[in-house]
């Protein structure tokens, strides 16, 4: 078997296609015809083509057999919480044609019922990271507990209290809409946090944190209880590309013409493919 994760497209679509033809050369050249493909997340927004990238995604999980799948990133959550009429829609957002689209039904209950996390062997896919309280396996049981809210009766009113960045610190003692919303936020948006774990979501645009304001790369903090598993995420395109031991970065930059990266987990072959630059960095 060949495991590879494809880090966030962001509607690029036809970057898209050609990683997925790396990918396929790369694993027939090792003899695997049909190799698992993982996305990391924000598989739409910001880039030219969602709706055709959503399509393509949304296809090859189905028919896969169970191969191809994505966890949710930020970016997916927001595309729900605007076809349920919580959140209306960004003017940086490209996500029209998706909500008007003949297929949006379908479309909008697939990415629901997309996992938080996944894991594949000693690897943990998750769209931004892991609080350093969490161990690998309460991750996992966590990141449940989010799937089976987005999965149920009662999605619209578990989106209506979906944000917010509090509470900015796990505690096992947590419940209802603010134990959820501190899992969604540590899965789906984490980049900074205090060697407690406590979330930080004001810096966005750099990789490094001024050591006197406390706060440091979630995977940095000393005794991190997931540091067992090798934790595999997008998110952070400012981070850029990030392959170590037990951390494996994703996020280089697609839509901001950088490279869409994938990584083959058994050998850690690299594939990339060039991009565009579909959007300007920094705020307007």
């Amino acid at each position: 078997m060949k495991t590879y994760v494809i880090g966030d497209l962001q509607g690029c679509h036809e970057q898209a296609l050609a990683i997925l033809d790396r990918i396929r050369a790369h694993a027939a050249a090792a003899g695997v015809a049909e190799p698992a493909i993982l996305f990391a997340g924000d598989l739409i927004n910001r880039g030219p083509d969602s709706l055709a990238t959503l399509r393509l995604v949304r296809q090859l999980s189905l028919s896969s057999g169970g191969l191809v799948d994505s966890v949710l990133g930020n970016h997916d959550l927001h595309l729900l919480a605007v076809a349920y009429g919580i959140r209306p829609e960004h003017k940086s957002d490209t996500l029209a044609e998706i909500l008007h689209a003949p297929d949006r039904d379908e479309l909008i209950d697939w990415v629901r019922r997309r996992p938080l996390a996944i894991r594949s062997g000693e690897h943990i896919l998750v769209h931004a990271g892991l609080l350093p309280q969490w161990s690998g396996e309460q991750a996992m049981a966590l990141a449940g507990e989010v799937q089976d809210m987005l999965r149920g009766d009662g999605i619209a009113e578990f989106l209506a209290e979906m944000y917010g960045n509090e509470p900015a610190r796990w505690s096992d003692d947590l419940q209802g809409a603010d134990r959820l919303r501190c899992i969604i936020n540590a899965m789906t948006r984490l980049r900074f946090c205090t060697a407690d774990g406590e979330m930080d979501f004001k810096m966005k645009e750099s990789g490094t944190a001024d050591p006197s304001t406390g706060l440091m790369p979630w995977f940095d903090v000393p005794g991190r209880r997931s540091a067992r598993q090798t934790v595999v995420f997008g998110h952070w395109s400012a981070l850029g590309l990030k392959l170590e031991a037990n951390v494996v970065g994703l996020d280089s930059g697609c839509v901001w013409g950088g490279q869409l990266s994938a990584l083959c987990l058994e050998d850690r072959s690299l594939l990339q493919v060039q991009c565009p630059q579909f959007k300007a960095p920094g705020k307007a």
